[in-house]
């Protein structure tokens, strides 16, 4: 889970900016994949990087990168990080690989500061290999696995390179992780949301694998390359829509908003739900610590394969090179990065988003929504634009809102008796 960048910032010499520090490092270890997803930001998307980069992560780069890390955690006098191992699919990379990668990387932090290890995977190895899950459990890593709701839905997009639906292959690897001793590992479930999928099916299928959260992600998409379902008709807001009209359809929103009352409303509290949960913490006084809304700065940083620094690379579906930075850990540190300025530009709070943002009284809640997703090339800055999803957000906001407002307020009445 992201953490919020709260403490340890210093300012840039001359710049009066503070530099977020980062706490989470996404290793990209291996950069090829097992599923051809047709929503693939990686592989299906503007930026086709991943062609001219080498399968996997050397040990050098690893530990080259371990060591780094270890440099810009006792800089900011930071107590622990949360180190990312993804792809492609992560775990392609074989257990004898994946132990030495692991290994390098711990020793290489050790005694400096504690990490935090994740692998977000397909989890189709789990099962195909059972020495992953030993190696994995030595190092204490925590496992994510992508898992699209139902058969019907995870099938229609998460399939195998000849075509086959991959649902049964999954299903089968989280009963390995969350029916046996490596429970423990498992931290939760990805989801891209299918706006054509029923949403208390697609929820209902989701909780069935009994996951501690669920992230629901809206599909990687820009004003140029609009979502699935909003092709036509997209048109970018010059004003922030008013409560209850919202200038458009708002087929995500909806979809959101109904599986938010079957969480909201349940007796007993059957799971987290991250975008949830971030769009409620400012509204109660938190922080919401998200990339995908908030206004919390961003604190990630991807090493690729080969060593390059780069942005999130959910920024490939914007145009070939978008996470590219220039930076490599053959001959620049995590400082270099924190004072990049397509890092700083993702740390600027309320001052980092558009005009219509700015003046949107949700802006503090939503945040403008995930930076990727406001790119439009015709914008006054190409990421200055309201997010693509502006309508939906607006209308998820307050619906949930409205449905918090009241209930805290009975917290509040119950407290100062």
């Amino acid at each position: 889970m992201p953490m919020c960048a709260t403490s340890s910032q210093h300012a840039e010499p001359g710049s009066g900016q503070p530099v977020v520090p980062f706490r989470q490092f996404l290793l990209k270890i291996h950069s090829r994949c097992n599923l051809a997803c047709d929503y693939c930001y990686v592989y299906e998307a503007a930026d086709q990087s991943w062609r001219g980069r080498p399968r996997r992560m050397t040990a050098a780069t690893a530990e080259r990168t371990g060591r780094l890390i270890a440099e810009h955690a006792a800089r900011h006098g930071l107590r622990e990080v949360t180190v990312v191992l993804h792809g492609g699919e992560p775990l392609l990379v074989g257990p004898d690989h994946l132990e030495t990668l692991l290994g390098v990387l711990v020793d290489a932090l050790e005694g400096v500061v504690t990490p935090r290890l994740v692998v977000q995977t397909n989890g189709l190895r789990l099962a195909e290999d059972p020495r992953l899950l030993p190696v994995l459990d030595r190092y204490g890593v925590r496992i994510g696995v992508s898992l699209d709701g139902t058969a019907a839905s995870h099938d229609r997009h998460r399939r195998h390179h000849d075509g086959r639906g991959s649902h049964a292959d999954t299903v089968r690897a989280l009963k390995e992780l969350a029916d046996g001793p490596y429970r423990p590992l498992y931290t939760g479930l990805l989801c891209v949301i299918d706006m054509t999928a029923d949403p208390v099916e697609t929820y209902e299928a989701l909780i069935e694998c009994a996951p501690p959260l669920i992230d629901l992600l809206l599909p990687h998409a820009t004003w140029q390359t609009p979502p699935p379902g909003l092709e036509k008709g997209t048109v970018r807001p010059e004003a922030p829509p008013p409560q209850g009209v919202y200038g458009r359809s708002t087929p995500y929103g909806d979809w959101l908003r109904t599986v938010f009352d079957r969480w909201y409303d349940a007796p007993r509290r059957e799971t987290r739900i991250r975008l949830f949960e971030a769009i409620m913490a400012p509204m109660l006084g938190g922080r919401a610590c998200s990339e995908a809304v908030g206004l919390t700065p961003v604190d990630l940083v991807v090493v690729e394969t080969d060593g390059a620094i780069e942005q999130v690379d959910s920024l490939k579906v914007a145009y070939h090179g978008a996470p590219a930075a220039g930076l490599h850990v053959s001959q620049d540190t995590f400082d270099d990065a924190a004072a990049h300025p397509a890092f700083r530009a993702r740390q600027l709070g309320l001052d980092g988003l558009g005009s219509v943002c700015r003046g949107c009284f949700r802006a503090p809640v939503c945040g403008g929504g995930l930076y990727t997703h406001r790119y439009d090339p015709e914008a006054e800055h190409p990421f200055s634009a309201p997010s693509v999803y502006c309508a939906d957000l607006a209308l998820l906001v307050d619906h949930i809102h409205r449905r918090l407002a009241p209930d805290a307020a009975k917290l509040l009445r119950v407290k100062g008796t």
